[in-house]
């Protein structure tokens, strides 16, 4: 019999793999919110293999639908990159919540991912940490290229320094042992190196 966490897990999926948008890992090109998903759970997993039933869905719908609102239906600025992320946590929440009721997960379990996908935990809070950490490892391993060749000439190290700053100390100990391009990780260290 299935579990109520891999029912839950099937049923994001489902809804992730009609994601539009695409990425490529290791060569193959997926829905881009289904892998991110996956790898998700596959650092939670490595970081915490006892999470919460609640983390660990919460790891895995973390951006369930996210191409549903795009960031061009709201203002430029960080004004309206505000409004679509707050919009985005909603519609994060709401699905997480639906999927735990779907999957036989249950209201408190249910509730508590929403709180973490929407980022309404307080601060000090260990799961949301562990959820922080988990998303910036990805965020590493699948954008982190694509976005430094996007940005502004000067840009890159404030993103590397915010994304830093997001993360636990053992995180950035994993951070540095990720199969990243050279020029990548020449990136990462170029941004974090004390100004002289």
């Amino acid at each position: 019999m299935t579990e109520p966490i891999e029912r839950a897990f099937d049923l994001v999926d489902g809804i992730n793999g009609a994601d539009p948008f695409r990425l490529v890992v290791d060569g193959v090109s997926h829905p881009k919110e289904l892998i991110h998903g996956q790898m998700a759970t596959a650092w939670l997993v490595r970081l915490a293999p006892e999470a919460s039933l609640a983390l660990r869905l919460a790891a895995r719908a973390h951006h369930i639908r996210r191409w549903a609102i795009l960031r061009s239906e709201y203002p430029e600025g960080r004004h309206g990159y505000l409004r679509w992320r707050t919009a985005l946590h909603a519609v994060h929440a709401a699905e997480a919540m639906a999927v735990a009721a779907d999957a036989g997960l249950g209201a408190e379990t249910g509730a508590r991912a929403a709180e973490l996908v929407a980022k309404r935990a307080h601060a000090g809070d260990a799961e949301a940490q562990l959820l922080e950490d988990v998303l910036c490892l990805v965020f590493l391993e699948t954008q982190f290229g694509d976005l430094a060749g996007r940005l502004r000439p000067g840009a890159l190290p404030g993103v590397v320094q915010k994304t830093w700053a997001k993360m636990s100390a053992r995180a950035r100990e994993v951070a540095l042992t990720l199969n990243l391009s050279e020029s990548d990780r020449r990136l990462i260290g170029d941004a974090l190196a004390p100004v002289p």
